[in-house]
């Protein structure tokens, strides 16, 4: 964790809310009401300036009609709705790029987050912190399929990312808009946001916060999202080390590919010449031209990726997502 310097109030932009809370949703019928009470309930008794911005992800029950029901109540609650399913980060990615407050709070819709641990996250923003993380300290989740997974799998990101935290897939967190304006999120990368912003010289810290079981349905999430953690994971990676250098990956493994074909190509000289040995009687001459051609074929590989790279860098800038209508964004 990186120690705050500095003691920020969070004042409020004249030019919005102070704070902006992000709700994905798909298919919440059952807690939207109770969540939007309760959620605007919290933000009225703090005392700042607030929107909240639904963002429903395409849901096909009664999500829409009961956000719809409560904006026309409540003006400070603001509606995007997708065309369709795009998933749970196209749908933050949404959700930040039409926030307008000076913090950017992400909330789940499913009521296991507790609203009234905003005050708490917004404290420690004002002690100068850019990225304060919820730490379900004590789940109500099934042990093994979702407690003793996910407890591994924060290990392993902590461990490969370099960034320290208990809990990464807890949706509750609050960011400075500034630290997250610029980021964009694809496939399922939400949760790899504090990692994307410590990187870019974020103070981060972690704070426990509530846990309630589910309610209403089922969750959405299954065992094969750990697949999907761990390959976004690799790309992460490769987007922090490599996304603007990708010759230094392709082309160091085609280097060494190379330096093992002409290694096997002086042992195959060498039995022949010394041990009497032909070269046909052993794999090494398939082998010696299997490596030469991985070693060609990536550095090939390394430079079409420098051109993908240099056209992703200046070309204009694409959503992941397509929004279908929105609610309360014409009038403050």
């Amino acid at each position: 964790m990186i120690e705050p310097k500095d003691n920020r109030r969070l004042a409020p932009d004249p030019e919005g809310p102070a704070i902006s809370v992000i709700v994905p949703i798909f298919n919440e019928e059952g807690s939207i009401v109770r969540l939007c009470d309760e959620l605007l309930r919290v933000l009225d008794s703090i005392g700042r300036s607030f929107e909240v911005i639904c963002v429903n992800d395409g849901s096909t029950d009664r999500s829409m009609g009961l956000l719809q029901e409560i904006a026309n109540r409540r003006k400070e609650l603001r509606v995007v709705s997708f065309c369709r399913n795009y998933g749970q980060t196209a749908a933050m990615m949404a959700g930040i790029d039409y926030a307008r407050g000076r913090v950017i709070i992400s909330i789940d819709a499913d009521l296991q987050n507790d609203p009234q641990d905003i005050p708490e996250l917004l404290a420690k923003m004002d002690e100068g912190f850019d990225v304060v993380s919820g730490w379900r300290k004590e789940r109500y989740d099934a042990t093994i399929r979702r407690n003793f997974v996910s407890r591994v799998a924060n290990r392993i990101i902590s461990r490969i990312s370099g960034v320290h935290l208990h809990d990464y897939g807890c949706t509750l967190k609050a960011y400075r808009r500034e630290m997250v304006k610029d980021v964009r999120l694809y496939g399922e990368m939400h949760r790899f946001v504090p990692i994307y912003v410590s990187w870019m010289g974020a103070r981060l810290c972690e704070i426990p916060v509530r846990h309630h079981a589910r309610k209403f349905d089922k969750s959405k999430y299954g065992i094969e999202r750990i697949l999907k953690v761990i390959l976004d994971l690799v790309v992460v990676k490769f987007l922090d080390r490599y996304l603007v250098k990708p010759i230094y990956l392709f082309g160091g493994f085609g280097l060494l590919s190379l330096l093992l074909s002409i290694s096997l190509t002086a042992l195959m000289i060498w039995l022949k010449l010394c041990e009497d040995v032909s070269m046909v009687q052993t794999p090494i001459l398939p082998l010696t031209a299997l490596t030469f051609l991985i070693g060609v074929q990536s550095i090939l590989l390394g430079l079409i990726a420098e051109i993908l790279a240099r056209t992703y860098f200046e070309a204009r800038e694409r959503r992941a997502y397509t929004v279908r209508e929105t609610f309360n964004f014409q009038t403050d």
